[in-house]
């Protein structure tokens, strides 16, 4: 489990595609520290296991169920990456609840400067709008963020200058691609919501068997 407070930024600097899988190597150091092999290090929001570990960099194995659900596969040599350790039992939870199972992506519509925060529109799917609440939380490339306004087809978010100085989300230009969670309890809500009712369990109770026992 995450937080979506970024630890630090990290460079892409290898990559083995596959035809529909791959590896990726990440340049860092901060989230190097304590890490071992089979540990979790969410990267742009995407959990991934860490098998490989090297003095200034790590690697990881990327599924095509991964490819197709984020940005990842568009990453190349080069890139920034968002970087946070899976969240220790003794840790401060600063953001929100993040699983780094990315729901899908969307789009930065635009970039829009008010004094000291820059607002950030980005248009998504309808099925991640249906669980996007103004003033709730969501994950952009792994940042908790605040949900600031939303309309039918895209939200914003309002970044703050330390968030700029933390993350890679005011890098990225009109039409580049990011990776959206949505908040883990509206999918539960949905999820329990959309079930079909299940009948109660008729009892064996009756009146005829309480007779019978000695109850009248």
């Amino acid at each position: 489990m995450f937080t979506g407070i970024i630890e630090e930024t990290g460079t892409v600097v290898g990559i083995v595609s596959g035809s529909s899988s791959g590896t990726i190597r990440i340049g860092a150091a901060l989230v190097l520290e304590g890490t071992r092999i089979g540990d979790s290090i969410a990267v742009n929001g995407v959990c991934l296991t860490v098998t490989q570990l090297g003095k200034n960099s790590f690697s990881a194995d990327v599924m095509p169920e991964t490819l197709r659900r984020s940005g990842l596969g568009s990453l190349k040599n080069g890139d920034k990456v968002n970087l946070e350790r899976a969240m220790a039992a003794e840790g401060r939870f600063g953001g929100h609840i993040v699983s780094g199972h990315i729901d899908g992506t969307g789009r930065i519509v635009s970039l829009r400067r008010e004094n000291n925060a820059v607002w950030v529109r980005i248009s998504a799917p309808q099925e991640i709008l249906a669980l996007t609440v103004e003033k709730g939380s969501i994950a952009i490339d792994g940042i908790s963020l605040t949900v600031a306004a939303l309309d039918s087809d895209s939200f914003s978010v309002s970044v703050i200058p330390h968030t700029d100085a933390q993350t890679t989300l005011l890098s990225k230009q009109p039409g580049d691609t990011v990776n959206l969670e949505n908040d883990i309890i509206g999918k539960y809500v949905q999820r329990l919501m959309s079930s079909p009712e299940k009948e109660a369990p008729k009892s064996g109770i009756t009146e005829d068997f309480l007779a019978k026992h000695g109850f009248y």
